[in-house]
């Protein structure tokens, strides 16, 4: 089975179950922790199964649910999603642990500043080596604190989308000390390595990104009952997404060294991971 989303409790979750059920989509109810954790039994129907369950939880009052669930279900439960804003926090904060949510939270705060008119002293203070006057080797933050800055809305966006999504699967699957490895190395190793290719003015998550990707996907493969695994078209997307992004198609300024960078150092720790893990 693979996971497509977590709801804060069972009644909202059957409502989905149904409606995938009208859809020939065989979904399960799995109690966990904190709310219920919904999963398709056949891993064709993952990726549409996942955008059903973005939509349902965008708009869990859609009659389309209330009638599935007297097309499909027991007629006998009241329906009952609680508040929608409530819900969306609840989804948000299961679907993540305590370092996915302080990177994600961190990103944002560091984005707000830069667009409230502190965007010259924080560039100072967080870019890599020689990007600013002074800059100098003992300052050895910069190595790693590029990887917070972020320029643009859909950069943020995108980046922080896929990193609550794949490193709090990571987190609340594995433990902590994974994704803390990920985020060290993939926050180090693909800045030099873009630093090498393009220069020190650069920024952002998308090389740690990257490495979630990677290492969710060789998880997945290898140790698919570790429950991490990913859909093959989200990998297909993102390896696109890395091609496209050495063509200047969209012309955006995008930082190629560090999305392969951080895609070697998810490969390779997912590797050692899957052979460590009993």
């Amino acid at each position: 089975m693979i996971e497509i989303g977590r709801l804060p409790n069972e009644r909202a979750a059957q409502a989905l179950v149904d409606y995938l059920k009208g859809e020939k989509i065989d979904c399960k109810v799995i109690p966990s922790e904190q709310g219920v954790i919904l999963a398709v039994v056949h891993d064709h129907d993952s990726l549409k199964a996942t955008m059903e369950f973005q939509q349902f939880v965008l708009n869990p009052h859609d009659d389309k649910y209330l009638q599935a669930s007297w097309d499909n279900g027991d007629t006998r439960l009241k329906m009952d999603y609680g508040a929608p804003s409530l819900q969306l926090l609840t989804q948000f904060i299961s679907g993540a642990g305590p370092l996915t949510l302080a990177v994600f939270f961190i990103c944002i705060l560091v984005f707000a500043g830069f667009n409230l008119g502190f965007a010259n002293p924080i560039y100072e203070y967080l870019s890599f080596f020689g990007a600013v006057p002074g800059s100098g080797l003992s300052q050895f933050w910069r190595i790693f604190t590029p990887t917070l800055l972020h320029f643009s809305a859909l950069h943020i966006i995108f980046n922080l989308l896929w990193w609550w999504y794949l490193g709090g699967k990571i987190e609340n699957k594995l433990g902590v000390s994974p994704l803390f490895i990920l985020l060290l190395v993939a926050g180090t190793v693909p800045n030099l390595v873009q630093y090498y290719v393009g220069g020190p003015n650069f920024g952002g998550l998308s090389g740690v990104v990257y490495a979630v990707v990677g290492y969710t996907w060789i998880m997945g493969v290898k140790r698919p009952e570790l429950g991490i695994g990913l859909p093959p078209a989200y990998i297909g997307f993102m390896l696109l997404w890395l091609v496209f992004g050495f063509t200047d198609l969209f012309g955006l300024s995008i930082a190629n060294g560090a999305h392969v960078g951080g895609l070697v150092v998810g490969l390779l720790q997912g590797f050692i991971d899957s052979k460590r893990r009993a």
